[in-house]
């Protein structure tokens, strides 16, 4: 038996490779990527130790045996514009450093997996799916049955093997309600996101759970829906500030939602956070362009869609069908940014 046939390439994984080698997988990756930041000594040693064991190229090294670099694609729908933007800036970094494209794809909110499946292989060779793509019914379906590298942004399923990034949505809702009781509120309003997306679930549930332990009402009149829009924030601002009895302070789902409650209060005549204080959620641009400032929930989004990319790359590099179960979910830290918006409420 010759060497360059030393054992069975359907057995031989990128990290047989590189103990063969004696380099890391991400070495190899980025040899398979021709990524430049590699030695050219280095890169000689794992090209030699992919021809002697054999190893069959994944789809990344097909791609760049093609003439084209490992292409991902950023798949979102309708997210707001300062949410994308954060994504975006840390995508294009990560792809920079790692030698790839970044494909950018708006789709319909309501694609269907057929629409989607005609693009999957022929186009791209691994997806960033943004929130809400991950909660449209069929995607995930799909998506598993094609083995196709994903990476889940802002959204937790039940799925073991889907690979999912994001915040503990629950317990960050739970932190602002213990910090508006914190400062003297006992009448605090919620606009709740979007009805069919997770997270909006997830945060309506840390709400009802902070509002819970601190022995104050949750519900009823108090809680609103929305869209994640800025419309949508100003109408159910103006809902629950003409209500009979108008909550101190108001959380809002995401900070699009906020901006537009300062809209409403500023519409009757009301002084943030003098009348009323206002939390958002995500620590976008729009928190800090609006006055005052929102005091808000920092959602790492441009460390998520940069590690999103490196996943990628891995489970690519590797020939990956799907998430490794023991790494398939990733909680960032996030943190409560006070700002000028949140304050005591005034005495009666």
């Amino acid at each position: 038996m010759s060497k360059k046939n030393e054992t069975n390439k359907a057995s031989v994984t990128l990290i047989d490779v590189a103990k063969h080698a004696g380099v890391s997988p991400m070495t190899v990756s980025r040899v398979l990527n021709n990524l430049s930041i590699v030695k050219s000594a280095t890169r000689e040693k794992v090209l030699s130790s992919v021809e002697r064991l054999n190893y069959s190229p994944n789809q990344a090294a097909r791609s760049l045996a093609g003439g084209r670099s490992t292409r991902i694609c950023l798949l979102y729908g309708n997210p707001s514009s300062a949410y994308l933007g954060e994504l975006l800036m840390g995508a294009l970094e990560a792809v920079s450093t790692y030698g790839y494209q970044l494909v950018v794809n708006r789709v319909p909110e309501d694609i269907s997996p057929e629409s989607l499946r005609k693009d999957l292989h022929r186009t791209w060779d691994g997806l960033i799916i943004s929130p809400p793509m991950g909660d449209v019914k069929g995607i995930r379906r799909l998506l598993n049955e094609e083995g196709f590298p994903t990476v889940y942004l802002g959204c937790f399923s039940e799925n073991k093997s889907a690979c999912e990034m994001g915040i503990d949505d629950y317990q960050a809702s739970i932190d602002v309600i213990d910090f508006l009781v914190g400062l003297g509120h006992s009448r605090i309003g919620f606009i709740q996101g979007h009805p069919s997306h997770r997270s909006s679930a997830q945060r309506l549930a840390g709400v009802e759970e902070g509002l819970r332990r601190a022995g104050l009402p949750a519900g009823g009149d108090l809680v609103v829906p929305g869209f994640f829009t800025y419309r949508s924030g100003m109408e159910a601002g103006l809902q629950l500030l003409k209500a009979r009895n108008p909550p101190t302070a108001i959380f809002a789902a995401n900070d699009d939602m906020a901006a537009g409650v300062l809209a409403a209060a500023s519409e009757m005549g009301l002084k943030v956070p003098r009348d009323v204080s206002v939390v958002g959620f995500d620590d976008s641009p729009i928190a800090t362009t609006v006055w005052p400032n929102l005091t808000t929930i920092r959602q790492p989004l441009s460390e998520l869609a940069g590690r999103a990319v490196k996943t990628l790359g891995d489970m690519i590099g590797e020939g990956k069908r799907q998430a490794d179960t023991s790494e398939s979910k990733t909680y960032l830290e996030y943190s409560l940014i006070k700002r000028e918006s949140a304050a005591a409420p005034k005495a009666d």
